[in-house]
């Protein structure tokens, strides 16, 4: 454990080596993670309040790991634990930081609302703009231990999807075709009404696409059920002006296979949502974790 007393964790879907992430960037290892859902590592949460730590905060990270961020505008979602590990299930009403950048120079400041209505754990979106790529760190009011550490990747770089690139088709699952895949949607509350078209077909309608992959009942951090259900209500103020399509993480009933769709979009978390003008290019996305009320200022933003 490092000085600052943050606990590293391994990516969950699909496992990758300590040593893959360091070689892509030791500066992501550090900080709590629940970043990832499904795989066989579930985290526990216990739905009780957790006291501020005198001694401070520390990140429980909550954004990807991976080649996945790049430069523009940066969301990095974090929750706070306690310096012993523990998951703080309050928390200030507002984070207020800095980033800055390798040299030290602050960049861009941050004041960010406590999020997660209808989740276990609050989450913080740190979001700003930061125009190039390299190693940048955070800190904010009442941290503990010194600033966590991220990188931004040049695009052609990414494994990732990344706004400005064009989303690539694929034919995912639909109530017609499963394609392979079973169930086509783990919602516990039956299949969600985003398998009616592939995405190959939504691409080629002409409209803006919002494109979810997850998966319900495998997700360990419990956001991918919450997740779903928060698109299904706010894509109803979008009937006919975009085509929202879901596709799963996992082939299998028993979440031991990676569904084709997952590597299609060369995805190594979930769950994630592309969100694509009309020509197909993806101008907004966002990770691992969203409350109803970030997600309609999201497509309000990119669907307007």
């Amino acid at each position: 454990m490092s000085a600052d007393r943050r606990v590293a964790a391994e990516p969950l879907v699909p496992r990758y080596t300590r040593r893959h992430l360091l070689a892509i960037g030791g500066a992501l290892g550090a900080g709590i993670v629940l970043a990832a859902c499904g795989g066989d590592t579930p985290v526990a949460v216990e739905d009780t309040e957790v006291p501020i730590d005198p001694e401070g905060l520390v990140v429980a990270q909550r954004y990807p790991q991976s080649k996945a961020l790049t430069p523009g505008e940066v969301r990095l979602a974090i929750s706070l634990a306690s310096t012993d590990g523990a998951l703080v299930t309050q928390g200030p009403d507002v984070l207020r930081g800095v980033i800055r950048d390798a040299e030290g120079t602050q960049v861009a400041t941050f004041e960010t609302p406590r999020r997660g209505e209808g989740l276990g754990v609050p989450y913080w979106s740190i979001t700003a703009t930061l125009p190039t790529a390299g190693l940048y760190d955070f800190s904010f009011d009442g941290a503990a231990g010194d600033p966590t550490p991220f990188i931004l990747f040049d695009p052609a770089e990414t494994t990732v999807p990344s706004p400005t690139q064009v989303l690539a088709p694929f034919d995912t699952p639909t109530t017609d075709d499963a394609r392979g895949v079973d169930p086509i949607c783990t919602r516990l509350d039956g299949p969600c009404p985003f398998h009616e078209v592939t995405l190959t077909d939504a691409l080629a309608a002409g409209k803006p696409v919002v494109y979810l992959v997850g998966t319900p009942a495998h997700c360990a951090t419990a956001t991918c059920g919450p997740g779903l259900d928060f698109l299904i209500e706010v894509a109803k103020a979008y009937d006919g002006v975009a085509t929202f399509v879901h596709a799963e993480v996992f082939a299998d009933p028993e979440g031991t296979k990676v569904a084709p769709a997952v590597t299609a979009t060369g995805l190594d978390y979930e769950p994630v949502i592309l969100v694509t003008d009309a020509s197909g290019t993806i101008v907004r996305r966002i990770d691992i974790v969203w409350d109803q009320a970030e997600l309609t200022e999201l497509l309000a933003d990119a669907l307007s």
